[in-house]
């Protein structure tokens, strides 16, 4: 199949990289950064002008960015020149209603629309094992599922459109607080005068183990501050759309509001590009 990128970061490009080498041909558009983007060309990745010579391209359009607003306008772009029978693939995390209104307008022109947010990060998706949550009618899953596994190596069926941004931001709600709770644990521990490293290796033997301690903690220990590659900014932006999707769902949100309240905090103290363990480092 032949797909167009839009969205060649790290996640991206990892994705990118995989599609090639399962026999897809990859075309993607650069803005502004051009970091790595030589190197996606050198493995058969080809670059192409904007939205209409991405979607001249392609058969599927892939979007990999970091907010609805950000995907609508790149919908905006797309659609005068999209066909009747593409695909549109939005692997970030964004707002479930905004995803379910794209759906039912690009539907109007003939167009399937698939919400295919990701668990896991750059390497996974370098590896090609990332997990995809995906929100489609049974008629588009069945079409990009073989696409999907050659990004990832657990492919769930959610639901409808809409369904794999709603499980997505449950998932990262999860992962938001315990990421909080990492910071806030190791920040009392520092304040009690205790030595991180017992600490941590006696955490991994109880059950507070976890991805996010491991990625979070072991890497602090030598002083890299950088091991979990989730930016401070879109945390907040995750857990926002959480406590906005809590609300909809009539859920208790105080938990959700207490968290949002951390990475808030986190944001005023610096650059939002920060990782998130980087909030081990105050």
């Amino acid at each position: 199949m032949r797909i167009g990128l839009i969205g060649a970061g790290l996640m991206g490009r990892g994705m990118a990289a995989s599609l090639l080498a399962h026999g897809h041909e990859v075309a993607f558009t650069v803005h502004r950064n051009r970091d790595g983007v030589d190197a996606l060309a050198a493995k058969g990745a080809r670059e192409v002008i904007g939205a209409a010579g991405l979607a001249a391209s392609s058969d599927a359009i892939l979007i990999c960015v970091t907010t609805s607003n950000i995907v609508e306008r790149q919908i905006e772009a797309l659609k005068p020149h999209l066909r009747k029978a593409m695909i549109v693939l939005d692997a970030g995390t964004s707002l479930p209603e905004v995803t379910r209104r794209i759906a039912g307008d690009l539907a109007g022109i003939g167009v399937s629309y698939a919400d295919i947010p990701l668990t896991g990060g750059p390497e996974q998706a370098a590896r090609g094992e990332l997990g995809v949550l995906c929100g489609a009618d049974d008629h588009t899953f069945r079409t990009i599922e073989s696409l999907l596994k050659s990004i990832a190596t657990t492919v769930r069926h959610m639901g409808p459109v809409g369904s794999g941004h709603t499980a997505k931001l449950i998932s990262n709600f999860l992962v938001t607080g315990m990421a909080a709770l990492v910071a806030q644990s190791f920040a009392a521990a520092r304040a009690a005068g205790l030595e991180w490293k017992p600490l941590y290796e006696a955490m991994l033997n109880g059950s507070g183990n976890s991805g996010v301690l491991r990625k979070m903690v072991a890497p602090a220990l030598s002083g890299d501050f950088d091991g979990y590659k989730f930016s401070v900014a879109n945390a907040a932006k995750d857990i926002g759309y959480y406590r906005d999707l809590a609300a909809k769902l009539g859920c208790d949100g105080e938990l959700a509001e207490a968290v949002a309240l951390v990475f808030a905090k986190a944001l005023e103290t610096g650059d939002g590009g920060r990782c998130v363990s980087q909030m081990l480092n105050h």
